[in-house]
């Protein structure tokens, strides 16, 4: 079971359409297939989305830290020694997206060499999510118009509304119009990506009291310290921190001050094995998580419902699965499919899926 090599592989696939949100826009899953190869013949697979305006990571960035400096330090060591794995990585500052795809490379290897599905192996609750779709800025109408398909044809009734933009105004007119067309029976809550300084964000929250929002994620700057606390304790909406916990130290830190009163956790951001540390973390203090989403290719969605479908306090709430429907393609062999609202585990040793070469050899951009 000892790892003998690392691949950190880049690929470019389009969306259909771009996802439009406060803090960028992606038109282009530019990723990268992490490969963990053992001596044993196994191959273990992940994705890492780069995310730089969230985290500062780009694909070439992801490729060189991967290549570069984790490959070298973790190649000799078995698939077993996790804890050398995450310490040896860790004199790398930073580079959460990277790290995450190697810890789940790592883990995805380790399930087909004992020919157990990674959900089994993190703690085996269920084998299916509920699913929440993301839709991003666009007119009213085009919003609308795409949660009514989402709905009607993959029977998905949970929607992550991003907001963040100014006037506040066309924020709280869509989630009107949503609220509207959808009606009372759909879960609707609010991304702001940071877009939003607290005064609008209470603003628009007292405008938006009557659309029964279960949710608030990261409606402002991390560091409006004073302001995120001002506006966590003056809403019923439960806050969730997002891009403001990308470590085990940051979810403490933001709980600490009162800043939000629930985390989403995302594997393309802490692997399996952070994300577990952040996910014990939050069942020890009371406080409820969701599975957020990093615009996921299908790798990264069947790596996300794996560990969500594999824990009580993830399964309980819809995670952020679907956003891969907007791609043009994708790179398994058997593409995941949303039913009734659902997403199920795939079935099989590790995580699941299998890459098709042919798909790689077309979107990769390293040859």
């Amino acid at each position: 079971m000892k790892i003998v090599r690392i691949e950190a592989i880049p690929f470019a696939i389009p969306y259909r359409k771009p996802l439009r949100f406060a803090s960028g826009e992606v038109s282009v899953a530019d990723h990268v297939l992490v490969r963990v190869h053992t001596d044993d013949g196994v191959v273990g697979v992940a994705e890492a989305p780069p995310r730089p305006y969230t985290y500062g990571e780009t694909q070439e960035s992801i490729v060189a830290v991967v290549e570069r400096l984790f490959a070298p330090e973790l190649v000799g060591l078995t698939l077993l020694e996790r804890e050398t794995v995450h310490a040896r990585m860790a004199r790398t500052v930073g580079n959460p997206a990277a790290k995450a795809a190697v810890d789940m490379a790592t883990w995805d290897a380790l399930g087909r060499t004992l020919d157990l599905p990674v959900t089994a192996l993190l703690g085996g609750c269920t084998d299916r999510m509920r699913v929440c779709h993301m839709v991003g800025f666009a007119p009213d109408a085009e919003m609308v118009a795409e949660a009514e398909r989402v709905r009607d044809t993959h029977g998905i009734r949970v929607f992550k509304v991003k907001v963040g933009r100014r006037p506040v105004e066309l924020d709280v007119g869509a989630c009107r119009a949503l609220r509207e067309a959808l009606g009372p029976d759909v879960e609707l809550y609010v991304d702001g990506n940071r877009g939003w300084t607290p005064s609008e964000a209470a603003r628009a929250l007292d405008a938006m009291a009557d659309l029964d929002l279960t949710l608030a994620e990261e409606l402002c700057p991390a560091d409006d310290v004073l302001g995120r606390r001002w506006l966590t304790a003056r809403t019923t909406v439960p806050t969730v921190a997002d891009e403001s916990v990308p470590t085990p130290a940051d979810v403490t830190r933001e709980l600490l001050a009162g800043a939000a009163t629930m985390i989403s956790i995302k594997t393309a951001r802490t692997g399996f094995t952070t994300s577990q540390a952040i996910l014990r973390q939050c069942e020890g203090l009371g406080v409820e998580v969701v599975m957020g989403n990093q615009i996921d290719g299908q790798v990264g969605t069947a790596c996300s419902v794996a560990f969500g479908a594999a824990h009580r306090a993830t399964s309980r709430r819809a995670g952020e699965l679907s956003n891969f429907l907007d791609m043009s393609d994708d790179l398994l062999t058997e593409p995941l499919e949303i039913t009734g609202g659902e997403l199920a585990v795939r079935p099989g040793p590790g995580i699941g899926i299998e890459i098709d070469p042919d798909k790689l050899a077309r979107y990769r951009r390293d040859r």
